[in-house]
């Protein structure tokens, strides 16, 4: 895979050129910019804006990239969160059903460190999730001691298995079923949030 995805082109109309006047209001720039679109640089800031032309973005995707697509797009994607946490001028609103009890209560309407501390737990969640999705040894913490594997031809019963059977025999060996469930569980909910607020993700 090879991405090349070039900045944002500076948009110039009448309007951002009023704004490059020094030392006066707003509203100042707002009359001179209505002015200034009346006049013909409006039509040379069109033509300079198509003579510029759009973003440059080339992609190259090869047949590898495909083979465990969803780790691939991990690895582009968990920087990106990353960036957007720290970089991010404003949050999204977030519903309290994807909240934790405990952030569902309050006004997230009248207080903005309340709607920026909500977005950042579901950031959080979201890069947690993805950072699990390209670690293969999550699973090992939920895994207790060594397990031992025989070869036995007799059940527990003392009859004939059909064939050889292949027994576990350490019995300081166990694994938290449970855990890794609910573990999983939050990683595709940190997925699931992932979609569902994906317009949302823009600094």
């Amino acid at each position: 895979m090879k991405v090349k995805i070039g900045p944002y082109k500076t948009w110039w109309g009448p309007y951002q050129v009023a704004q490059l006047i020094p030392f006066v209001s707003e509203d100042t720039h707002d009359k001179v910019g209505e002015f200034l679109a009346k006049t013909c640089l409006n039509d040379i800031c069109q033509w300079y804006n198509n003579l510029s032309g759009n973003q440059e973005i080339k992609v190259r995707i090869d047949k590898y990239d495909t083979w465990n697509m969803d780790r691939t797009l991990a690895h582009i994607i968990i920087p990106m969160l990353k960036q957007l946490k720290e970089t991010k001028h404003g949050s999204a609103m977030v519903d309290d059903e994807d909240l934790p009890p405990h952030m569902q209560h309050g006004d997230p309407y009248g207080d903005d460190n309340w709607v920026h501390y909500r977005w950042e737990w579901v950031l959080k969640e979201m890069i947690w999730a993805f950072e699990n999705l390209t670690d293969d040894s999550w699973e090992d913490q939920f895994v207790h001691g060594t397990p031992i594997y025989v070869d036995t031809l007799l059940d527990d019963d003392g009859y004939y298995y059909q064939q050889p059977q292949i027994k576990q025999t350490n019995p300081d060996y166990w694994v938290d079923r449970d855990g890794i469930k609910e573990y999983n569980n939050r990683i595709n909910n940190g997925f699931r949030l992932f979609g569902k607020y994906y317009r949302s993700l823009w600094d």
